[in-house]
């Protein structure tokens, strides 16, 4: 424990000596004050018990990085996704993009992400999938640290990343074009218009990726494409309709240990929503309609070698998840707010191989299709000027792992100086997925819903006219009935019989030294009774902004220690630093190049095992605006 506050200590000490920034930077360091992550409708940030991190638009685009992801590692403390670089994650095996917050597992659907306050992830199995959530789309991400089960129900046990989508605010065309090339013939493009003309607004982006890879058959080509239309009615009712299309091709090469050829992935996701908002002070609300679904084609590959030769089938699967969203916040008298909503969801998946040869069906794996509706209340209540409590309740139904109650409660103290202390327990739980219920050996239908409690204390304040803000967080994770395969009577099986028992500190600093320097960092600490992969057990970042006239320079160094890669009897381990960074030089008005780096130390590691990954890459560019 002195190790770890030692840590955190010079961590604090060694940003706050450092010296430099102007109102632009600004922007960049001081911490977003509204959310809407953690209670639905936008809220001062100061009122809310839970942990929150905000991402903006600009620091998740001024790394040129295709991406949201990448920089989220950076950012958020406790958070972690695997990657295989240099670009995409792909699926199934040899895949990466799985992500882990205070050692609760995204890859197990444990962790949810949303876009705009829906719910996305791969119907059948249960998880997001990475390459999905690109910068693109972007205007900021909200990441909730801990469980936000009761507004968002299943798969948010361990907490939401939300990803806020871009919108025009005032009147005006603007357009936006990227173009960048870089090591193993790397190629990132991108183009996003926005309009506002009175009471319509609309985006709309695209996107063309592709890279060779640093390995052999390690290929990787995307296709992204954004649209949002909104009109405001009047100053009260608004609606928007959005859709989002992302393709990938991938190609898994093996490990280095035992490579493989035609691994080869197609992948097709969307997403689509309408919403009418409604927001009159007092009360506000919204009524939502979304669907995500994919398709998906597989080719496992083959080792090469004389016993074995291509696979004859490929692996198909289709799913959805569709839903209603309906939710009004009413102020019932000064210092209150009351949140009640309902949300639904149907949910299905199809899964099946189809000859290579004769395109005919060999195997059908599921068919199947769930649901779940749900209520909920959030109380929020100033029971003085310096004191909040919050209080919520949700009941959910599933219809096969049956009903679930998932309370959660807390206190923010306003202190001088701009002081906070919050104080946060609350339950997560996640209903077993259509695989683990019904596809391949393991599965079992009367698998009942995972389950855990957290309880966090935390301490954040803002010095110096919003100049420099810290927070330091303390949390304990207690999880029970995690789903896990074991063998029952000689054949494995998935129960509920798994723990976590988790507990961390975090620790975050930003500081706007002047006109021109800025400086942020983030430590985190996780103790974990039972080892996760891709969950290390010390995470430090450190960045440094500097800004003046026509240049912009942003650099980081990344330490990572105790990630572990392997778990069980053949525990690994890996530690490594990555430096990167980015420099932009502003030609005129509308144009800028970039130039960026990572890996810069050219650190050999494996996040993957049997993945290694490239050493120092670069890439240049343009970036028109107009």
């Amino acid at each position: 424990m002195k190790k770890h506050l030692l840590i955190v200590a010079l961590l604090t000490g060694g940003i706050m000596s450092a010296q430099a920034q102007n109102t632009d930077i600004s922007k960049e360091v001081e911490t977003d004050e509204v959310v809407v992550t953690g209670t639905r409708n936008s809220t001062d940030i100061r009122h809310l018990p839970m942990t929150i991190t905000t991402v903006n638009h600009l620091k998740l685009t001024e790394s040129h990085r295709t991406s949201v992801l990448p920089t989220l590692t950076e950012q958020v403390p406790s958070l972690f996704v695997t990657s295989r670089g240099v670009m995409g994650y792909g699926v199934s095996g040899g895949a990466a993009g799985g992500i882990s917050l205070r050692g609760i597992n995204g890859s197990s659907g444990q962790l949810m992400v949303l876009i705009d306050g829906h719910p996305q992830y791969m119907g059948i199995f249960g998880h997001p999938i990475a390459d999905v959530y690109q910068s693109l789309m972007s205007e900021k991400v909200e990441v909730l640290r801990g469980p936000a089960s009761v507004l968002y129900g299943s798969n948010a046990m361990g907490g939401v990343i939300n990803i806020v989508t871009r919108k025009m605010l005032e009147d005006g065309v603007k357009t936006d074009l990227s173009v960048g090339y870089g090591s193993y013939n790397t190629l990132q493009t991108e183009a996003t218009n926005r309009v506002k003309a009175g009471k319509f607004n609309s985006v709309i982006s695209l996107s063309y990726n592709r890279t060779d890879g640093h390995r052999k058959n390690m290929e990787f080509e995307q296709y992204g494409g954004y649209g949002k239309v909104g009109y405001d009615f009047t100053d009260n009712w608004k609606a928007h309709v959005d859709l989002n299309i992302t393709h990938f091709n991938a190609t898994n090469p093996g490990t280095i240990q035992a490579p493989i050829l035609e691994g080869d992935q197609w992948i097709t996701r969307g997403a689509a929503s309408a919403a009418l908002e409604n927001d009159y002070g007092k009360t506000s609300g919204s009524l939502s309609f979304f669907i995500n679904w994919g398709h998906h084609k597989i080719n496992d590959g083959y080792t090469p070698g004389p016993e074995s030769g291509p696979q004859q089938a490929y692996y198909l699967s289709n799913d959805a998840m569709m839903g209603v969203s309906w939710f009004q916040s009413v102020r019932l008298f000064e210092g209150n707010r009351l949140t009640a909503g309902i949300d639904y969801q149907h949910i299905t998946g199809h899964a099946w191989n189809e000859s290579r040869a004769t395109r005919e069906v060999t195997n059908t794996f599921a068919d199947k299709s769930l649901n779940e509706i749900a209520g909920y209340v959030d109380f929020r209540q100033d029971i003085t000027s310096w004191l909040t409590l919050d209080a919520g309740i949700r009941l959910d139904h599933h219809s096969q792992a049956g009903t679930e109650w998932i309370p959660q409660g807390g206190l923010s103290f306003r202190l001088p100086k701009d002081a906070q202390i919050k104080a946060m327990v609350s339950k997560g739980f996640r209903n077993p997925s259509i695989r683990e219920m019904y596809m391949f050996p393991p599965q079992n239908a009367d698998l009942k819903p995972e389950r855990l409690m957290n309880y966090e204390l935390s301490l954040t304040q803002r010095l110096l006219d919003g100049a420099l803000n810290y927070g330091l967080n303390l949390y304990y994770i207690k999880g029970d009935n995690m789903i896990q395969t074991q063998r029952i009577d000689g054949k494995p099986r998935n129960v509920n019989t798994g723990e976590i028992e988790n507990w961390g500190i975090e620790a975050n600093i930003a500081y706007r030294i002047n006109e021109n320097w800025s400086v942020n960092g983030n430590y985190s600490f996780l103790h974990m009774k039972n080892h996760v992969l891709a969950a290390p057990e010390n995470k430090f970042f450190a960045g440094v902004n500097f800004h003046k006239d026509r240049w912009s320079v942003n650099t980081g160094i990344q330490y990572i220690n105790s990630l572990y890669t392997s778990v069980g009897d053949n525990e690994q381990k890996e530690n490594f630093v990555l430096w990167n960074a980015d420099v932009n030089y502003r030609l005129s008005s509308f144009a800028t190049l970039f130039a960026k780096g990572e890996n810069l130390l050219a650190q050999h590691y494996e996040i993957n095992a049997g993945f290694p990954m490239p050493k120092a890459t670069f890439m240049g560019g343009i970036h028109l605006s107009f």
